[in-house]
């Protein structure tokens, strides 16, 4: 709250720092020198002084510059996605990732890609094409100059993978014999920027990594139950009778 105004920035951003810079005409929310939210002001031109009584400083210039049309550089946006997986984009029902249902992202919009990240971490979630024209995505509600690119996490991340009948598990879309004698098992397997390391049992085995996709899957499929067979039992005939009349 400012000046007797609240200012609702969502349960995510819960104990950050939050900078203001006010005008007469503007007021721009910053957290860590990224602008999060513009709003129209409500201050009158008596109000900078009674600020400046409560410890407000000298503002300078706004904090970052307006998105301006033309300028080719990417915008970023904060979107809830929805139960479905969906986020709305200027009037365009946009498909993120059911997985990601009622989390709070945010969407690195580019010329030709939507990425998809996390607003604390900046790690990467999902990447999807663009389907907004430049004048669009300028419009759009909370949109301000795109921060740092997002990178993918440095520590490994963990998936869990069943061995085939063969003795294979596939991560990452890369194939690795394991053995046949750990078929049916369930292993996790965790993956990092240049290795997959295997736990199998009191030991673990790494392999190079061959590519560099991301971790789709992270539960691997559960063994599969024998089909049922149903039995009926016949019950035994009674025996008929061919009377004939005598």
């Amino acid at each position: 709250m400012v000046a007797q105004r609240q200012f609702w920035l969502g349960p995510a951003r819960a104990g950050q720092t939050v900078r203001f810079w006010a005008s007469v005409d503007v007021i721009d929310l910053s957290i860590a020198g990224a602008r999060v939210k513009s709003l129209r002001s409500h201050f009158s031109s008596a109000d900078p002084q009674r600020l400046q009584s409560e410890r407000a400083t000298p503002a300078g210039p706004p904090p970052l510059p307006s998105v301006q049309c033309g300028d080719g550089g990417p915008i970023e946006v904060d979107r809830s996605v929805s139960n479905s997986g969906i986020v709305c984009l200027a009037g365009r029902q946009v498909l993120a990732a059911e997985i990601l249902r009622g989390r709070q992202v945010s969407i690195r919009i580019e010329p030709t890609t939507l990425l998809f990240f996390d607003p604390q971490t900046r790690e990467p979630l999902r990447t999807r094409p663009n389907p907004l024209s430049a004048e669009q995505a300028l419009r759009l509600r909370g949109a301000r100059p795109a921060g740092p690119p997002p990178r993918p996490r440095n520590e490994p991340i963990t998936a869990q993978r069943r061995v085939s009948a063969t003795g294979v598990i596939t991560a990452c879309r890369q194939p690795v014999a394991l053995g046949r004698v750990h078929a049916g098992r369930i292993d996790s397997v965790h993956v990092s920027e240049h290795t997959l390391a295997i736990e199998l049992g009191d030991d673990t085995r790494t392999v190079r990594r061959t590519n560099t996709r991301p971790v789709v899957v992270i539960k691997g499929s559960r063994r599969q139950n024998p089909a049922r067979v149903a039995t009926t039992t016949a019950l035994p005939s009674s025996p008929v009778r061919n009377e004939q009349p005598t």
